[in-house]
């Protein structure tokens, strides 16, 4: 791309060095540099990009972006007052605005995010549409998945992956939108055509400091959404939770409710479970329904809801979202039941907020023939203050097993005593290693038992220090299943 091209409406304060014509790649990584690339020094949580200026120039740098002077002999810096707002800028000039390209479907909140994103998603193919879905799960193009870092990438990186999907001929995005992910200016420059909210809960208090405050982040997805009512874009709006009313304050464009509790323009009735599945009374602006999906639980059809309001709000008929409702798989690692030869029933969740461990309790609890073993672990060196209200609502079960999520460099101690601090009964155990805990869990159970294991998910990893290792909930499960009951 013509150099010119690139930086324009990118405020810069001073330019050093010669500038190239052209520059074909625009990284944040000194060691993904190729020859001619843009390198932009971004101030992280732990690292520093500035440092690395000297090893960029070196694979090959020809431009540096930074916020402060940084030596080279031959690239040509570019300062700037905010090298966060300039990726945003850049990034979204070097993949030509890709978001303008296809729907983009944007997904909060604090629970529910990933199964909103998979629904939609698994609802569009269904339907035939070429769709990409971005998340906690990772990178999903047409069906083909690649790992992601994190719920919500870098700016840089998300371009790149709307550009990738507007190539594939996509005629959908759908991404989950975290709070980080707003404040830290991950979004920028990705239009959305409809912002959908599923709820707000106790999360992430050690980076917002108030309920307040985390609310307000979410609220971003829909400041953003901008003022220009000639483009047709929407927000999908959870009746039953209270933010939402703040929420459809802050934009202009049309707002679509859904609900359980609360009057909304797309409701469910008569909520039927069994244990393959759930059925419901779909009332909509077009008409009853009967619905039906593979998935569990309650707060599945809140999701649901939310999945298929925002597609009809779109234009999708309702009778063809209903069906492919009812052919979409289960969310990989949402309430997941695990098939085993055993008198035992076992679920891995992602719950890991008080909020969604008593829904998920709530769901599993309608299948009770005997006791409910609930696993619960949760992140070292992150927000403290839900720890012991995490294991309150655990306390729910008969029997509970404390452990940790990815323990990082606290001490395995010090995460259960927060968490053993809120337990409401002494049927429970404490056990810092996580694969240990999960063998315990399994081993402690009877027939007619159900055992949910809760807080990693789909994860195939354990962060001990800063290092990921291999763990997998199921696979250890399946494993000491068969060991006890073969």
């Amino acid at each position: 791309m013509e150099l010119m091209e690139l930086l324009a409406g990118l405020p810069h304060r001073l330019i050093f060095g010669s500038l190239p014509s052209r520059v074909e790649h625009i990284t944040m990584d000194s060691r993904d540099v190729k020859p001619g690339s843009l390198f932009i020094c971004i101030k992280g949580f732990t690292v520093d990009g500035h440092d690395f200026a000297g090893a960029a120039e070196r694979n090959g740098a020809a431009v540096i972006v930074a916020e402060r002077p940084v030596r080279t002999t031959n690239a040509a810096v570019i300062q700037t007052d905010s090298t966060v707002r300039a990726m945003g800028i850049l990034g979204a000039r070097f993949y030509r605005f890709p978001s303008q390209e296809l729907t983009m479907i944007g997904v909060t909140g604090t629970n529910g995010k990933t199964s909103v994103a998979g629904m939609i998603h698994g609802i569009l193919m269904e339907l035939q549409e070429q769709s990409a879905l971005s998340g906690t799960i990772g990178f999903n193009l047409n069906g083909i998945l690649h790992e992601s870092a994190n719920t919500t990438n870098d700016s840089l990186t998300t371009q790149r992956m709307i550009r990738q999907a507007a190539d594939a001929a996509c005629s959908h995005m759908t991404m989950e939108v975290s709070s980080h992910g707003l404040v830290l200016g991950r979004l920028a420059g990705v239009e959305f055509d409809t912002a959908i909210f599923t709820n707000l809960t106790h999360d992430h208090l050690d980076f917002h400091g108030t309920m307040d405050e985390y609310g307000q982040a979410k609220g971003l997805l829909f400041a953003q959404m901008g003022q220009n009512l000639k483009e047709r874009k929407r927000a999908v709006l959870n009746a039953d939770d209270p933010w939402s009313g703040r929420y459809a304050s802050m934009t202009p464009h049309p707002v679509f409710m859904y609900g359980i509790d609360n009057p909304a323009q797309f409701m469910a009735k008569d909520i039927r479970m069994t244990p393959s599945g759930t059925a419901f009374r779909l009332v909509c602006p077009d008409g009853e329904y009967e619905a039906s999906m593979s998935l569990l639980g309650g707060f599945n059809v809140s999701n649901a809801l939310a999945a298929v309001t925002a597609l009809w709000a779109e234009g999708f008929p309702i009778e063809r979202l209903v069906e492919a409702l009812a052919a979409i798989p289960p969310v990989n690692g949402r309430l997941e039941r695990v098939e085993l030869d055993a008198p035992i029933s076992i679920f891995i969740d992602y719950a890991h907020t008080p909020d969604a461990i008593e829904k998920t309790l709530q769901s599993v609890s309608q299948f009770k023939k005997n006791r409910v073993i609930f696993l619960i672990g949760t992140g070292g060196n992150r927000d403290v203050t839900k720890r012991p209200v995490m294991a309150e609502k655990a306390s729910v079960a008969d029997y509970v097993v404390l452990t940790t999520d990815d323990p990082r460099h606290e001490a395995y101690s010090s995460i259960l005593q927060g968490l053993e601090t809120g337990m409401k009964h002494s049927n429970y155990a404490c056990i810092g290693d996580r694969e240990e805990a999960v063998r315990h869990a399994v081993r402690q159970a009877e027939a007619g038992d159900i055992i949910v294991l809760a807080g990693k998910g789909h994860e195939d990893y354990q962060i001990i220090g800063t290092e990921k290792q291999p763990h997998s909930d199921k696979e250890i499960a399946l494993e000491e299943a068969k060991k006890k009951f073969s």
